[in-house]
């Protein structure tokens, strides 16, 4: 008889003990009893019979994880405070069958500029590195040639993107060169397809996979290369348990496994440029001028309309950037200023003047729309900010025989929705693109000539540490979207116009600025930070939960509680939400502190990016 620990995959119960008549090793997938159904979990130790009676595992799948895995897999758990089950889970096992492995692929690779060629030696002779280089520098053909040495290397490569917004237009540009060597990888395949790549894996065809994060948990071997584009971008965070960073973990499993990392981006993030060595492309491949103007006010005015109506009768493309999602816009009241607010929630509901409703984003709760204050009977409401829907309403009765293209998370819902606005836009069927954060996600199109950025104030001041860098980021992003192919105008709109003026010729300047700020200030990268959550339908409860920890948390001198409190939503599905922020310079401290309190009734984020 056997006796070992078993981890329970996809839940956050404990280590569980089993025996059985097969001896079996460790990071086996099997079956076991629990609670009169079966469900799957993996081996993780061998133990010696315990003093109390165990159940006997019912089957072994053939499937394993192997000791590089479960090793990220133990740092995932402790480090973003997750069950061993609910971080293995995130990776996919390895079938227990041979792996054919093929010989080096000879593929072509792109024909490099002398400054791109000076950048690709630099990070071929270091492990990990981060690629600053501008919108329109030719990082993709770096990209392309450092997986093909690896391909020629007989090795494998993991290309990250944030969204998989951006995958079409990298799948396309990857099969040039690479064929069906490459799978796409992300939560919109199909279970098919996802058996169909994971056998292209086992049988030596599929040599790269790409896609959103997780596509660093793919079965692949021989791993040489982890690209993470766009690596300053919040998406690579997960919001659920496990709380982890893609960029980071990635970081991590190419250290295990022996690969190199490359971060990569035309705005890094201030803790990536901090930390690790920089390659600097500070040029584009074909510099065009661009001309920024500012403009003030908060609203879709003259000027933005007249602008964009100049460009589309002189048969240019543009794009225009808000804030905001879909129809994401709360109704107020212009005489006591309260806004119509969601009963279980404490936030504004959303207006969905499509579908004549109002939602709120954080619950789903949906209701009718209501024209008159619940709190004062004012009639009308008013709403404070604009959604693409009411933009593209504005701009379609001004602008005449424009189309426009919605591009957002609630137009673009699926991947041939995705696929159908960009070939309509590239094949210039649109002229208009219209939408939120989608817009600064890396796409690459030649026509643009105008960028118009609206709603730089508002991300600017957001309760957040980030709050400068997300805005800064974000104008460069937007911007860097126009005058691929010709010369671009781009409006922005804001209060502060001298703020932004100060960094646009070189990005790298506001990230010594900020780097400045953040020091004095002791904020990430110079601390570490994190994030507690308390939330329960008891109001009295919660907050006595969060006292209790507080008392508890200063036994740790080397933590600093930065702040405690009523979370900025107070309320969320009839759940009332408090807040407890800490820092350390040490991060070991921090992590001991947040051990010593974890409990069922907490949610603990480590290097939070979000604080609602």
């Amino acid at each position: 008889m056997f006796y070992y620990q078993v981890a329970l995959l996809k839940s956050s119960l404990y280590i569980l003990n089993y025996h059985s008549l097969d001896e079996l090793s460790i990071g086996s997938v099997v079956i076991i009893p629990l609670r009169g159904s079966l469900k799957d979990g993996v081996v993780i130790s061998i133990i010696s019979r315990p003093k109390f009676d165990t159940l006997a595992i019912e089957s072994n799948t053939n499937k394993y994880y192997n000791l590089k895995q479960l090793e990220v897999a133990k740092f995932i758990s402790s480090y973003y405070f997750s069950s061993l089950g609910e971080a293995i889970s995130l990776f996919i096992p390895y079938p227990n069958i041979p792996y054919i492995k093929n010989q080096s692929i000879i593929t072509k690779k792109p024909i490099l500029s002398h400054i791109q060629q000076q950048a690709y030696n630099q990070i071929i002779t270091k492990d990990k590195s981060l690629l600053f280089g501008v919108t329109g520098a030719g990082k993709t053909e770096i990209f392309i040639s450092l997986i093909a040495k690896m391909l020629g290397d007989g090795k494998s490569a993991i290309f990250l993107m944030p969204e998989i917004s951006l995958t079409p237009q990298m799948e396309k540009r990857l099969r040039i060169y690479f064929g069906d060597s490459v799978a796409m990888w992300h939560s919109k395949i199909t279970k098919k397809k996802k058996e169909s790549i994971l056998n292209g894996v086992t049988n030596g065809n599929i040599r790269i996979i790409a896609g959103a994060r997780s596509a660093l948990f793919v079965p692949l071997y021989d791993i040489g290369l982890i690209i993470v584009d766009e690596e300053h971008d919040d998406s690579y965070k997960s919001i659920t348990r496990p709380r982890y960073n893609a960029r980071d973990v990635s970081v991590l499993i190419a250290n295990k496994i022996g690969a190199k990392v490359l971060l990569a981006s035309a705005t890094p993030s201030v803790s990536s440029y901090y930390k690790y060595p920089i390659v600097k492309l500070s040029q584009p491949y074909i510099k065009r001028p661009k001309d920024y103007h500012f403009i003030s006010g908060d609203r879709l005015n003259s000027s933005i309309i007249s602008t964009i109506d100049r460009y589309h009768k002189a048969g240019e493309q543009s794009l225009l950037f808000l804030p905001t999602r879909g129809n994401f816009k709360y109704l107020y009241c212009d005489s006591c200023g309260k806004t119509h607010q969601c009963p279980y929630c404490s936030v504004g509901m959303a207006l969905h003047r499509k579908y004549r409703h109002l939602k709120c984003h954080y619950c789903n709760f949906t209701q009718a729309i209501i024209d008159s204050c619940s709190y004062c009977n004012h009639s009308p409401l008013k709403s404070n900010r604009m959604g693409t829907v009411e933009a593209i309403e504005i701009i379609s009765e001004a602008v005449k025989d424009i189309e426009i293209e919605q591009f957002d998370k609630d137009s673009i819902s699926t991947t041939k929705k995705l696929k159908d606005a960009l070939k309509r836009f590239e094949t210039k069927q649109s002229h208009l693109l219209l939408g939120t954060q989608m817009l600064s996600k890396g796409h690459d199109y030649a026509g643009i000539s105008l960028a118009v950025i609206m709603g730089l104030d508002y991300i600017l001041g957001l309760p957040d540490y980030r709050a400068r860098e997300r805005a800064v980021s974000l104008l460069f992003q937007i911007a860097g979207r126009s005058g691929r192919a010709k010369k671009a105008e781009v409006l922005v709109q804001t209060g502060d116009p001298e703020f932004f003026k100060a960094y646009l010729s070189d990005y790298e300047i506001f990230i010594r600025d900020e780097l400045i700020f953040l020091e004095i200030a002791e904020y990430p990268p110079f601390v570490s930070l994190a994030r507690i959550l308390i939330s329960h339908k008891n109001e009295i409860k919660a907050s006595k939960t969060t006292l209790d920890i507080i008392t508890k948390l200063k036994l740790h001198t080397e933590i600093e509680i930065v702040g405690h409190g009523k979370a900025p939503i107070e309320r969320i599905a009839d759940k009332f939400r408090f807040n407890i922020l800490l820092k350390s310079k040490k991060r070991v401290p921090l992590l001991k502190a947040l051990h010593s309190v974890d409990c069922k009734e907490i949610e603990i984020d480590m290097d939070a990016v979000e604080f609602l």
